[in-house]
């Protein structure tokens, strides 16, 4: 066998760094290496389009083993179990607690209630609570800030009641001021000086937590992904701060906060970006030198630092910002990949936003498919299996080093500019997550990035049939965007598919849905490809299109567009042929339909100095071109 090993690897001789460039710029013909191949992110880093083992040396990331400080690989040694999560809002105490035993029998073991603040007493938490093993699962509430003590000392009074093990119980309480502060624009940060009694009222139970660094708020506002990591950071580091300066021992306000990060669909940047939490936030609490309260405790170092105070408590949530209307069961792809990445990285507990969830209340069938994504992963994937199976990975060491460094850089600025509540009392986070929605808004409305379905390649035929997208309600039952002036900057949580939904929505609810007429004529393979583009250019706005072969003549096609009784003919050929066909159709059309050319020609000047004004290619803003055509058609 050793004989056999060394024939196989003497067949195959080493090939450097330098050999794979030089055979790569071969091939790329003398194109340009860096704008062909290297990605530039939005993160502030490239991305090579190949890594080796030379580019892992040296990285800390690689070091220690899962379960061991600073908590790269997960906090978990022996498996990579996590919660499976669905939230309820509690309308009726007793209806959820029948959804909540029910949805306990299907494969959920962590419950998310959200519960109306005016509600609150012993007996609505008994009913509530009524036959689950709170020892068995984990537990999570939200309510209204300034009531968020109040609940934590009904369920220390019922976890009493009942003779739990304090040690068994584990889950949240969603106390996060600083959040409420950047989605309702009010200054609510009095709240947190509430936070040291709440932490001493659930001091007895240490793997409930009840201080939340609610990230998924900036992922959903459409944060890059370093923003939000660097501002969670902070943002943590923010109620860490206040709590030992109120007088808490650094390792209990460690343990009492959990971080609620957003996932988007970039899959291995994600996968990244949750290893590089854990190790960033690791050695922050470890700055607070915590010390272990125990004395038999194995995960304490020599100075009597507190490592397991040191761990990040992270439940992960699929992304609302990314989420569409229009073809809604794309969503399930979308969630799927996100959920995957949250897996792989070891997070603790994961929810996954229904389908529908942007334009229903989620049903029981959608609600059922959430949960399956996550079964499927666990019970065939067997993801809980293996502890962080990327790593060693060349590319997500790599991606796992460069996004830690770019969020650290933000920790710092942050910290420099006052810390997270100050940033956020003078709108400095809302403003840069409110530009990076601008910015991907953008780029959505450019194509640099795609929204399957909405803004490539929608479903020529869908109706939206009376869906429309739905607001978010606050725990009181009051709708979560109010139109009075707040003295901060709000969050802009408009998805990326906002825009291009009312455009569609638009069209629809017109009534008069137009026909585009694909005028396909001479280069079988230009006229071709034009068509596709040019039908999913225009299907984007609910337009009705109509492919076609080809023609022999303009004349024959002209007359097919007419007997089609089509609002718009678009002229699909090649670049040089326009200068032949684009005049003698715009002017045999005559004004009766609007004239398209599907392309950017040398001979574009001359083509506008005939008459003819509208052209889509590459290069369009997509979005502002069909909004345009939408004033002149409906």
């Amino acid at each position: 066998m050793a004989e056999n090993k060394e024939k196989l690897f003497s067949d195959f001789p080493p090939v450097t760094t330098q050999e794979w460039k030089d055979k790569i710029m071969a091939d790329l013909k003398g194109a340009d290496y860096e704008k062909k191949l290297v990605w530039k992110t939005n993160e502030g880093f490239k991305v090579q389009p190949f890594y080796r083992k030379e580019d892992i040396e040296g990285l800390k990331t690689t070091d220690g083993l899962p379960g061991t400080f600073p908590y790269v690989r997960g906090n978990k040694k022996d498996d990579n179990t996590w919660f499976i999560r669905q939230d309820i809002r509690v309308e009726d105490p007793k209806e959820a607690n029948r959804k909540a035993l029910d949805i306990l029998n299907k494969g959920v073991d962590s419950l998310g209630f959200k519960i109306k603040a005016k509600d609150l007493n012993t007996e609505y938490i008994r009913t509530l609570l009524n036959d689950i093993c709170c020892e068995c699962i984990e537990l999570n509430f939200s309510t209204c800030q300034r009531h968020n003590l109040e609940l934590a000392k009904l369920l220390a009074d019922y976890f009493k009641e009942k003779n739990y093990d304090p040690a068994k119980l584990q889950g949240s309480l969603d106390f996060d001021p600083i959040s409420r502060m950047m989605k309702k624009g009010k200054d609510t940060s009095v709240l947190i000086k509430q936070a040291k009694e709440l932490v001493e009222t659930l001091a007895p139970f240490p793997k409930f937590r009840c201080i939340s660094v609610n990230a998924n708020a900036l992922n959903n506002a459409g944060a890059y992904i370093y923003q939000e990591l660097g501002y969670a950071l902070s943002w943590g580091n923010e109620y860490l701060n206040q709590l030992t300066e109120a007088g808490v021992p650094a390792a209990l306000a460690a343990k009492k906060i959990k971080f609620n990060f957003g996932i988007s669909s970039n899959y291995f940047m994600e996968i990244a970006k949750f290893r590089a939490a854990r190790m960033l936030w690791a050695n922050i609490v470890k700055a607070y030198n915590p010390i272990c309260p125990r004395t038999d405790c194995s995960n304490t170092g020599e100075d009597g630092t507190c490592y397991c105070a040191c761990k990040m408590a992270i439940h992960a949530e699929t992304s609302k910002f990314n989420m569409t209307l229009f073809d809604a069961h794309v969503n399930l792809l979308r969630t799927q990949t996100e959920t995957m990445s949250a897996a792989i990285a070891g997070v603790d507990s994961i929810t996954v936003t229904p389908f529908d969830a942007v334009y229903e209340t989620p049903n029981e069938f959608s609600e059922r498919i959430a949960r399956n994504q996550q079964l499927l992963l666990k019970e065939e994937s067997h993801f809980n299996r293996i502890v962080d199976p990327a790593a060693g990975s060349y590319y997500i060491e790599n991606l796992t080093a460069s996004i830690a460094k770019e969020a650290w850089k933000l920790f710092l600025q942050t910290e420099d500019d006052g810390g997270m509540l100050q940033s956020v009392l003078t709108s400095k986070v809302q403003t840069a997550i409110n530009n990076s929605n601008i910015a991907r808004h953008e780029a959505v409305s450019k194509r640099k990035e795609i929204l399957l379905g909405t803004n490539q390649y929608p479903n020529f035929n869908e109706q939206a049939n009376g869906k429309s997208p739905l607001n978010d309600t606050c725990c009181c039952g009051n709708h979560a965007h109010h139109q009075e002036e707040s003295p901060l900057v709000k969050l802009n949580t408009e998805r990326a598919a906002n825009e291009f939904e009312k455009l569609r929505l638009e069209t629809e609810r017109s009534g008069k849905r137009p026909k585009a007429f694909m005028l396909t004529i001479g280069n079988l393979a230009m006229r071709q490809a034009r068509a596709q583009f040019s039908c999913n250019f225009l299907a984007c706005a609910g337009y009705e299109v109509i492919d076609n072969l080809g023609f022999q003549t303009i004349e024959e096609g002209i007359e097919a567009a007419i007997k089609a009784k089509a609002n718009i003919v678009v002229l699909c050929s090649s670049d040089d042929e326009y200068a032949e066909y684009a005049v003698p159709a715009f002017n045999a059309i005559k004004g009766k339909a609007m004239f398209i050319v599907a392309g950017a020609p040398a001979c574009m000047d001359e083509l506008k100095a005939a008459g003819i004004q509208n052209f889509i290619h590459v290069r369009c803003n997509v979005l502002e071109t069909l909004k345009e055509f939408n004033k002149q058609l409906l």
